[in-house]
């Protein structure tokens, strides 16, 4: 056998020898904790999962309920055999029309609460906006009403879903009886109100 023979025989020797040395050495390291264990896996997809369903949830802010326009014209719009009557008003924190006339909405849910009437007051508020702008703005103002946000960004689709006469402005107001449905573009004082609500009632 040459000398260059020679070296390549031991040299691969060597390198085989060291080989199952490694392999015997990671194989009788059995108690490393498997980064990937399978319990360990399962647990961080239902974490995922659970955060994910509780995201899609309906919200709700301080008495402020969050909804999309599918679920408001069920709950408001379609129920023609309820004889609860329902005055729905549109608004905004930044529209002034609205904000005057606020009081006279809640003046006109305090008098007629007994009288199976619910005042709906209606935020047309950004989402994003809720927790720095809407709900500060609910309690300064103590609005006792039933308070919800429409969270659906379509505006084009619903608005004349709620009225076709409404041009989407604000504020807006529609008086719901069973089938019988009022809406006026317009702000209210609170005499014109509730001479509004006496016709449908």
């Amino acid at each position: 056998m040459g000398e260059r023979s020679i070296v390549y025989f031991y040299g691969m020797k060597l390198i085989l020898s060291l080989f199952v040395l490694f392999m015997l050495c990671s194989c009788g390291n059995t108690t490393e904790k498997d980064p990937l264990d399978t319990e360990e896996v399962v647990e961080t997809i239902t974490k995922a999962t659970t955060a994910t369903s509780d995201t899609s949830e309906k919200k709700e802010y301080d008495g402020l309920e969050l909804m999309d326009f599918a679920e408001f014209e069920t709950r408001y719009l379609q129920q023609t055999s309820s004889t609860t009557t329902y005055v729905i008003n549109f608004w905004a924190t930044w529209c002034k029309p609205c904000v005057k006339e606020l009081p006279y909405f809640e003046e006109l849910n305090k008098n007629y609460k007994d009288n199976n009437v619910k005042v709906v007051l209606v935020s047309l508020d950004f989402p994003k906006h809720i927790e720095k702008q809407v709900i500060p703005f609910i309690k300064k103002h103590k609005l006792q009403s039933e308070l919800l946000l429409l969270d659906d960004p379509d505006a084009n689709s619903w608005i004349p879903k709620v009225s076709e006469q409404w041009s989407g402005a604000i504020p807006a107001t529609i008086f719901v009886k069973g089938n019988q449905q009022k809406f006026y573009e317009q702000s209210f004082e609170y005499t014109e109100l509730e001479t509004e609500l006496k016709t449908i009632l």
